[in-house]
């Protein structure tokens, strides 16, 4: 019996695991050049300056990713004898407290500005001879970023899905906050033009809360990931009803009595204990328990370390 391997993902997650991989290279890039385009015609706007800070702390999840993609499947040894799958969860929780942390200084930015009143002025600009209004070239920059980050959020939350990657459901949700950012911008800039002053702060604001949002659910769950809460999937709405199943099919063994699971996160797969009672008279326990534990392995994907143990009874609280 072995007593780890390194870790490999199924043929098919591992093509989706590259092509999360290249698009998180085509996020950087978008990211990237957006972050020089909205620079270029950021003005005063608040709202703008809001959608700017959003598109630089876009770089941090789709860094994160690439990072813990690297470190995730090195063997175990000495000074990690668990090997290194936390490096997504690790990466996970990088990515949250940015979402968490910007998105409470574009909150604080803005209500500032509007407590004080502060009207941004966006001014004219000539260009081959003509006058035209600045806000029209920063919402022309806006909408440029609008449907590449529509795109590349509805692939990644597939994908996360499949892989169970809450790092790549992270990034996604940015990709979401972000498209949502560029429409409030707009809004915003259309308000200074129509007069209204406050427009633009409000704008930035509510670009603020909704990133604190997302960054508060995320490192919420990223936490709970590191203190080994119950599975759930990737958005968090429900526990995960992988170890559910699991249980149920163990006690269908035909020699197991009764059995207790306890599964945790680490990263992409799960790992735990499942204690058995067999029943009585049972012969050649020690070959049982070993195909048992390859059964499970066999059983899902995630599956990935799991002590199987035999007990004569089980007394756990199985109060939910």
């Amino acid at each position: 019996m072995k007593v780890y391997d390194t870790f490999e993902l199924p043929p098919d997650k591992r093509l989706l695991h590259k092509r999360a991989v290249r698009l998180e290279w085509l996020t950087i890039l978008f990211f990237a050049c957006a972050v020089a385009l909205l620079g270029v015609t950021l003005g005063q706007s608040q709202a703008m300056k809001a959608a700017w800070i959003e598109d630089m702390l876009g770089l941090v999840p789709p860094v994160a990713f690439l990072v813990a993609a690297r470190y995730r499947t090195r063997p175990p040894n000495d000074n990690f004898p668990y090997g290194y799958h936390r490096s997504v969860s690790v990466a996970f929780l990088a990515a949250s407290f940015a979402l968490l942390v910007l998105g409470g200084y574009v909150v604080y930015d803005s209500v500032v500005r509007l407590v004080k009143a502060e009207r941004p002025p966006i001014g004219l600009m000539e260009l081959f001879g003509f006058q035209f209004w600045l806000g029209w070239l920063m919402i022309g920059a806006l909408l440029v970023t609008i449907l590449p980050a529509v795109l590349l959020g509805r692939a990644k939350q597939r994908i996360a899905r499949e892989l169970h990657d809450k790092v790549l459901f992270a990034d996604a949700e940015m990709n979401r906050a972000d498209w949502l950012t560029a429409a409030a911008g707009i809004l915003g800039i259309l308000g200074i033009g129509a007069g209204l002053w406050w427009a633009d702060a409000v704008a930035a604001a509510l670009i603020g809360v909704d990133i604190v949002r997302d960054g508060f659910r995320s490192t919420r769950a990223a936490a709970a990931n590191l203190m080994d809460n119950r599975p759930r999937v990737v958005d968090g709405k429900s526990p995960h009803p992988l170890p559910d199943r699991l249980l149920v099919a163990v006690r269908d063994h035909e020699w197991i009595a009764d059995a207790w699971l306890r599964i945790r996160e680490e990263g992409h797969v799960f790992a735990g204990e499942l204690v058995v009672v067999p029943v009585e008279g049972t012969d050649r326990l020690v070959e049982r328990l070993e195909r048992l534990g390859e059964w499970v392995r066999a059983f899902d994907w995630r599956m990935h370390d799991l002590v199987v143990a035999p007990v004569t009874r089980i007394d756990a609280d199985r109060s939910e």
